[in-house]
């Protein structure tokens, strides 16, 4: 049986076909079968998860709790010098100007990603804004998030800022960013689940050293990387208790 391996649903759609080269190359390198798994949906994919149906996953900050403290996976690399921010953005020709502006029944579209819904809610407190006083629709992408501002179908929309970055320009010139987060030390980071934590250190160093070799490189830059940073266990709790931080509801 393959390993299986799978990718949060929130990567943007240019990077499909070089999540597939990238496991086709560490397979070739690391000489085992991985069989990759891409699900449309975050249920989908906590599902699969919560099965034991994946052992290798491209995790966002969000679910590596879950990951690492309740089914066994361990931190191997993340991104270098990459962090996930957010960005709440509105119709070019919304009158609000900044988060303060909105009001109580504001409309929001987003998709399911857990970690930047919790980023943007964090960034809508200064109106007093949260999930009991506004409606959220939600949409499968972020192109749809987009498509839902312009059709003035909702007052703002949730995007991971990359998602946003990656809009075509046509899409871009009729949206305009509210607020950003810049929380600068949270992002996503490959996980090896317990069926390959024997080799989680073959992982680290194939992965770690991927930008120097020229085949590397080149795959790395089909996922819009520059390198892989190996990721231990302290700075993958840090990360989680920063984000059971930023989710704390007090009573």
């Amino acid at each position: 049986m393959p390993y299986q391996m799978t990718v949060s649903p929130d990567f943007t759609p240019d990077h499909i076909s070089g999540w597939y080269i990238f496991n086709t190359w560490m397979q070739r390198s690391l000489g085992v079968d991985i069989h990759l798994e891409l699900y449309d949906a975050f249920e989908q994919q906590r599902a699969a998860i919560l099965s034991d149906q994946v052992d290798l996953i491209y995790a966002n900050p969000y679910d590596a709790a879950m990951l690492v403290r309740k089914k066994g996976f361990v931190p191997i690399v993340r991104p270098q010098r990459s962090s996930d921010e957010a960005v709440i953005a509105v119709h070019v020709d919304n009158p609000a100007q900044k988060v303060e502006d909105l009001i109580t029944g504001t409309d929001i579209a987003a998709t399911d990603d857990p970690d930047v819904n919790l980023m943007c809610y964090i960034m809508l407190e200064p109106a007093e804004l949260n999930a009991n006083n506004t409606s959220r629709i939600i949409k499968n992408t972020y192109p749809l998030v987009a498509k839902s501002l312009i059709q003035h179908k909702v007052d703002i929309g949730f995007f991971l800022a990359e998602a946003f970055d990656s809009l075509s320009s046509i899409t871009r010139r009729e949206l305009r960013m509210l607020v950003s987060s810049q929380i600068q030390v949270i992002h996503h980071a490959l996980l090896a689940g317990p069926k390959l934590i024997e080799r989680q250190n073959d992982l680290r160093d194939l992965l770690s050293n991927m930008g120097q070799d020229s085949k590397g490189a080149g795959v790395l830059r089909t996922l819009g990387f520059e390198a892989w940073d190996v990721m231990d266990d302290e700075e993958m709790e840090f990360m989680i208790d920063l984000m059971d931080t930023l989710n704390y509801q007090p009573a």
